[in-house]
């Protein structure tokens, strides 16, 4: 089993940066990927980045060049570094570790972007 608890949202002005992190514990070496979702109401949740085992990153278009996902292998925590950020942004951000056959979630953490 994994448990995985993100950190680091916040409220930002258009144009800012925020840094989630993700720590994950229990059977790590079960886990594919690290995954970074996000949720707003009534729509449903999107992949916003992903890393493998290996490091192989890929990401939603709409963050493209603005985002980065990256890990620490020693310390078992994922980030996601997000710049120039835009109202659009605005969700909640759920952490996702990938096990075959099973998805590990975060409780979630808000990010609001004010214009």
């Amino acid at each position: 089993q994994v448990h995985v608890v993100e950190s680091g949202g916040g409220l930002v002005q258009a144009g800012g940066s925020l840094r989630l992190s993700c720590a994950a514990s229990g059977t790590i070496f079960s886990v594919n990927t690290m995954n970074w979702y996000r949720q707003v109401p009534g729509k449903q949740r999107e992949l916003v980045a992903g890393i493998t085992r290996s490091g192989i990153t890929n990401y939603a278009d709409s963050v493209k060049g603005r985002f980065t996902i990256a890990k620490d292998n020693a310390k078992n925590t994922v980030y996601l570094q997000m710049n120039s950020l835009k109202p659009e942004d605005t969700a909640v951000y759920y952490c996702n570790a990938n096990v075959i056959g099973y998805n590990y979630w975060g409780q979630g953490t808000q990010v609001t972007v004010s214009s």
